[in-house]
């Protein structure tokens, strides 16, 4: 098992997930986070920090597009370790749907 980062945070990068991960696995893109699969140590830490609730373990039914979007950005983007502020206008966009077109593939700045 290893968690997912969904939909929701497209746009939000809401980055409270990546101070408390004991290991370091989330990547950063301009404007989504991805967690590492292979290096997600399924502790779980991560979930309720998300103000977005946008990071879902792979057991749930129906994320195996967003599995392999994560591991996919994960060997793409920067590490990021450390909290940072939101994206702006994160509050406007966090709970709509149908943001996964808005995905950026660009890399964020990592650490």
């Amino acid at each position: 098992m290893t968690y997912v980062v969904t939909e929701n945070c497209i746009k939000c990068k809401y980055t409270d997930c990546v101070e408390v991960c004991p290991v370091d696995c989330f990547y950063e893109g301009e404007n989504f986070l991805v967690i590492h699969p292979d290096e997600c140590i399924d502790c779980g830490v991560c979930e309720p920090e998300c103000p977005a609730e946008a990071i879902k373990p792979d057991t749930e039914p129906g994320l195996e597009k967003w599995l392999a979007i994560n591991a996919d950005f994960a060997g793409k983007w920067p590490n990021i370790t450390q909290k940072r502020d939101a994206l702006a206008d994160a509050k406007d966009w966090d709970g709509k749907p149908g943001k996964e077109g808005l995905l950026s593939t660009e890399p964020g700045a990592g650490d």
